[in-house]
């Protein structure tokens, strides 16, 4: 009986052994699973980035267009009525242009523009056509480059070739100093100062309302302007946000 006893303890006892082994093993495997899994990377908590909240959208053209945000004031350039000072520039060809050398005038197109910009790029067909248009009617476009000559795209030469390749019809002039767009206010190229006769500013901003697709513009706001101008009426609106890249200026 004794013995029979003896032996009903010591199964007990192994059985426990065995369970508490699988117990333990089983452990060790989901722990050793969690280990196995790919860590999950990705920003910290707070460090989410997405668009700037400043209200810039930058990109390339495809529904990612840098809008003006700030306002005349904090530009501090020219306001409407106000008289816009004049310049002597250097043009492509290598002569020196100043509105006061553009004979018959009735007005001026001063249009800050460069080579590499898309949105610039995106117009320069629309300018051409604009000063074939407006020219002969005493309304010439005035093309200036505000961004930094040192940069190798942006320089006098590249502005030449630029200007060769597309068989620019009006002046291409290099803000050297880049002492001329702070004057105006222009923040974007294209950014589009129309002026009267007597040198006042009529109307500031954008040239039409599409960008990227001439075919489908609604409103021509600078040719508006100029008819309006024509008429002896003054420009509505006289000002719109320029679209366009921010102008680079050089960070000494």
């Amino acid at each position: 009986m004794k013995k029979l006893i003896l032996c009903i303890a010591l199964v007990g006892l192994v059985s426990s052994v065995i369970v508490s082994c699988n117990n333990k093993t089983k452990e060790n495997t989901d722990v050793s699973a969690e280990n196995d899994k790919p860590e999950r990377k990705g920003p910290p908590p707070g460090d989410r980035k997405g668009p700037p909240h400043n209200g810039e959208r930058k990109g390339p053209p495809g529904g990612h267009g840098p809008e003006q945000t700030k306002t005349l004031e904090e530009i501090g350039g020219y306001k409407i009525g106000e008289v816009a000072t004049d310049f002597n520039l250097k043009n492509v060809d290598g002569s020196m242009v100043s509105l006061a050398s553009i004979d018959n005038a009735k007005g001026y197109i001063v249009t800050f523009t460069c080579n590499e910009c898309p949105f610039a790029k995106m117009y320069e067909d629309r300018l051409i056509e604009l000063h074939n248009k407006y020219a002969t009617k005493g309304y010439s476009v005035i093309a200036i480059n505000p961004n930094n000559p040192e940069n190798e795209k942006e320089g006098y030469e590249a502005m030449q070739k630029r200007a060769k390749e597309k068989g620019f019809p009006f002046v291409y002039l290099v803000d050297e100093g880049q002492k001329i767009y702070p004057k105006y206010g222009a923040v974007r190229t294209p950014h589009v100062f129309l002026l009267d006769k007597e040198r006042k500013v009529q109307y500031i901003g954008t040239i039409d309302d599409n960008a990227r697709s001439s075919e489908n513009v609604k409103i021509k706001y600078l040719e508006n302007a100029i008819e309006a101008l024509e008429k002896g009426e003054k420009p509505n609106p006289s000002l719109t946000k320029a679209i366009g890249c921010p102008i680079k200026a050089n960070r000494v």
